[in-house]
Order: C-alpha cells, then sequence, then structure tokens
C-alpha cells in the first residue's frame, strides 16, 4: 500500500480509520459507537470490509467477532500524514510547519519540552539535515 494512501479516503473511510487509530482495535459496534452521526451497523461493517479491500485494515476473529486494525503502524501513518501535510500547506518547508504548530500552541512550552526541542534541533544539524 502506498504511504500516501491516507489521502485518497472518503470522509467517512478517514474516520473509521482514524478511530481504530485511536483505539488500537475495535469491533464493528465500538467503531460505530465512535462515529458521529453513525449510520447502520451493516453500513459501518461494509466500510470496515472495503477499507480491508483496500488494504488499510486488518481483522481477526474474537470469538463471535471481529476486531478491526489498522494496517500501518501508527509512527509511519504519522509520518506520512505530516509528509502530505508539509507538502500541502507549508511548500514542502518543515521550518515553516514547524513555526506554524509552535505559534498556534495555547499552551508555553515547559522547560522540558524546549529541552527535548533543542535536542531534536542539535541532532538534526549534526546529522546534516
Amino acid at each position: 500500500m502506498p504511504e500516501d494512501a491516507g489521502i485518497q479516503l472518503g470522509r467517512r473511510e478517514r474516520q473509521i480509520v482514524e478511530i481504530l487509530y485511536r483505539l488500537g482495535k475495535a469491533s464493528v459496534a465500538e467503531v460505530r459507537a465512535a462515529l458521529p452521526d453513525p449510520p447502520t451497523y451493516s453500513a459501518v461493517r461494509g466500510m470496515l470490509a472495503l477499507l480491508e479491500d483496500k488494504g488499510h485494515v486488518k481483522h481477526r476473529r474474537d470469538g463471535m467477532r471481529y476486531v478491526y486494525t489498522p494496517v500501518i503502524a501508527p509512527n509511519k501513518a504519522r509520518q506520512s500524514a505530516l509528509r502530505h501535510l508539509v507538502s500541502t500547506f507549508f511548500e514542502g518547508s518543515t521550518l515553516a510547519a514547524a513555526a506554524a504548530l509552535l505559534e498556534m500552541s495555547d499552551d508555553n512550552l515547559s522547560p522540558d519540552e524546549r529541552k527535548h526541542l533543542s535536542a531534536l534541533l542539535a541532532r538534526s544539524e549534526k546529522e546534516g539535515r
């Protein structure tokens, strides 16, 4: 499955995949319960089957029910989503994206968070990125 496959999902499909990432795993009923204005149980089951056919989710049997999980590991999905976000909204500039995140933050960074950011910048500089 291509890394940018998530951007090709419809609104409901994206909501379902986001729910699975948030919960880690879920049955049809659990997904349906987490959806805003949920469609019927059968419709959710059908969308999960379609997402499985597209290679976005997989299932395992747990007694009488299927439990669904995302196929792509959360950290890889985050990286892909961030790459797409930076490319789409920040003309590929990591600096512009990072600055926007820092500027929109309502919270002041804690000393530990500042230290962590400084260490990431130092590592990036050392690696020549």
